[in-house]
């Protein structure tokens, strides 16, 4: 190495890779590919050999020798936004949604199966159920061994109210996962609504061995409220009560069907404990205020109604029971008005045209209480007391014949309360028929008599009084039966008592408050003068709602339309 050579000077030499950029053009070999060749002392020969070396090694033209590769075609990526449709539709934005699900469904060509799934859930929220079920069926048919599709179709098909259609793509998803209590569940609920109870309670019993929840007792429950049979409805909810001890809905049920047996302690005891979980459940404190109407603490009951009023003002059952607190009260004015608006919100309720129809008699407004008599009795025509207060009415507005045609079919009809045979006996009597009278007397006494040995309720005072009056003036007075049978005065139901053996419970609905309003036959108010006297049955006494009742119902609250005063 020469002294005049300095180390800085000194670079080692520098091969261009393949893959670095070109630069300027060097002037060696014309394509600038030494560039930053650098040689210090080496020999010419050494030069020649390293220079014919590289050029043997590098491409001579990258332009004419490189093949043309063509790019593989992408194919989409059907599930490539599934994410983002996913995030869009849990946040509820479904309008977005729906735009990345058009771009999604163009993408693929209509083969993304999650986006016609999202597509098909949205359009049932929005209501449109018949084309839910045409995307559902697409994706069965894109995906046909997912039982969640063919789930989705037999849902759709049971909110058409198809439910034999239902009932066999529920079968056929049951074919792809036997374990799935689910299809069990929904298999029992299209029974239920083809009237199979049978097979809904086998459903039903099958989910709940697969998997235990609230939901299958609550239908399993109703099975048997829907046949009546109380008894084993209770066994079915204090079994999900020891399932789910906090749920709210249970217990307010439980509560509301001790409520319908009579069974106030226990009632009382569930439903303050639906309340200690939820102070606000409007359910339980309408019950409440129910159990509280019925034995004539009225003030109380309508403290609870107004809490009940902060949560669900619209609520018929609500305004029924404080018209009927009102009624009990003797504020006959306030009672119609509150009893107007329940009507307005549910005019096809029979029980508050009941109620309306028992106001308007007691009032004395006879033509009034005959309208909203014959609308409750349109809607309950085998219910024999309602027409033995259309007689009444009709009675008072001298209509002697259509009375008497009321209280024979009322008679038909009603086989346990004494009321209607003593006021169609007081009509007869006045109508100068005193056999026949007699014969409907005698047939009072032997309800009565029945009824003072299976019910332990006190007669009202007041219809004791006319019945010895029509008793003394048919000449069969010395064999009185009103010996007050009843030793426990707990309830004032006046002419109630009567009604109440009478009378059953209407169901008006699951979980909401149903009532009984004891019609006082009383309503019989003018007994014209004769032998009988001049003596009003009874006065209507005011039973509120009783929540959840079953089969038959006394009088309760009723709801109806009124019109004049």
């Amino acid at each position: 190495m020469s002294d005049s050579v300095r180390p800085s000077e000194l670079q080692p030499a520098r091969l261009l890779c393949p893959w670095d950029s070109p630069a300027k053009n060097t002037g060696v070999g014309g394509h600038g590919l030494l560039q930053g060749f650098f040689l210090t002392q080496i020999e010419p020969a050494s030069l020649t050999y390293t220079l014919h070396q590289q050029r043997t090694q590098l491409p001579v033209s990258a332009e004419s020798q490189k093949p043309v590769l063509k790019k593989a075609p992408e194919f989409p990526i059907l599930e490539k936004q599934n994410w983002l449709i996913h995030l869009y539709y849990i946040q509820k934005d479904y309008e977005a949604c729906k735009a990345v699900i058009k771009e999604q469904l163009q993408e693929t060509h209509g083969l993304c199966e999650y986006a016609i799934y999202v597509q098909a859930l949205i359009f049932r929220l929005e209501g449109n159920i018949q084309e839910s079920l045409r995307l559902f069926q697409m994706c069965a048919f894109l995906s046909p061994q997912c039982a969640d599709n063919l789930k989705q179709v037999a849902r759709s098909l049971f909110l058409l109210g198809k439910h034999k259609a239902a009932i066999e793509v529920y079968n056929e998803a049951a074919k792809l996962n036997q374990k799935d209590w689910e299809i069990c569940h929904n298999l029992g609920v299209c029974y239920i609504y083809l009237k199979q109870f049978d097979k809904a309670q086998d459903q039903l019993h099958n989910a709940l061995h697969l998997n235990r929840h609230d939901l299958t007792y609550i239908m399993l429950g109703k099975i048997f409220l829907l046949k009546g049979d109380l008894d084993k409805a209770i066994e079915i909810y204090k079994k999900a009560v020891e399932f789910s001890p906090e749920n709210t809905e249970l217990l307010t049920t439980l509560g509301l069907l001790y409520l319908q047996l009579g069974i106030y302690q226990k009632a009382f005891e569930h439903l303050g404990n639906t309340l200690t979980y939820d102070p606000t459940n409007y359910k339980a404190i309408l019950a409440a205020g129910s159990m509280m109407q019925t034995h004539g603490d009225f003030d109380v009951a309508l403290t609870k109604y107004k809490v009940v009023a902060c949560a669900v003002i619209e609520s018929p059952p609500l305004w029924n029971n404080i018209g009927m607190c009102f009624f009990g009260k003797k504020k006959y004015v306030a009672a119609i008005s509150c009893l107007k608006r329940a009507n307005y919100l549910a005019p096809l309720d029979w029980k508050i045209l009941y109620n309306l129809g028992l106001v308007h008699l007691t009032m004395q407004q006879y033509a009034s209480a005959f309208h909203f008599l014959s609308a409750a009795i349109n809607f309950q025509p085998k219910m024999g007391e309602l027409y033995m207060l259309l007689a009444v009415a009709l009675t008072n507005l001298e209509d002697s014949e259509n009375a008497k045609r009321a209280y024979e079919e009322a008679v038909r009809l009603d086989k346990c309360n004494p009321l209607v045979n003593l006021n169609y006996a007081v009509l007869l009597y006045n109508q100068g028929e005193k056999r026949d009278a007699l014969a409907q007397y005698q047939e009072m006494e032997k309800k009565v008599n029945l009824l003072k040995y299976s019910s332990s309720l006190e007669f009202d005072p007041e219809m004791v009084e006319v019945a010895q009056k029509l008793g003394a003036a048919l000449q069969v007075g010395e064999a009185l039966v009103w010996t007050k049978p009843v030793k426990d005065p707990k309830s004032k139901h006046q002419t109630a008592s009567t009604s109440k053996a009478a009378g059953f419970q209407q169901p008006l609905g699951s979980n909401q408050a149903l009532g009984q309003a004891m019609s006082s036959a009383a309503t019989c108010r003018k007994l014209s003068s004769g032998a009988g006297g001049t003596s009003q049955l009874t006065k209507p006494p005011s039973l509120p709602l009783e929540p959840e009742p079953t089969v038959e119902a006394q009088p309760t609250e009723a709801s109806a339309q009124t019109r004049e005063k």
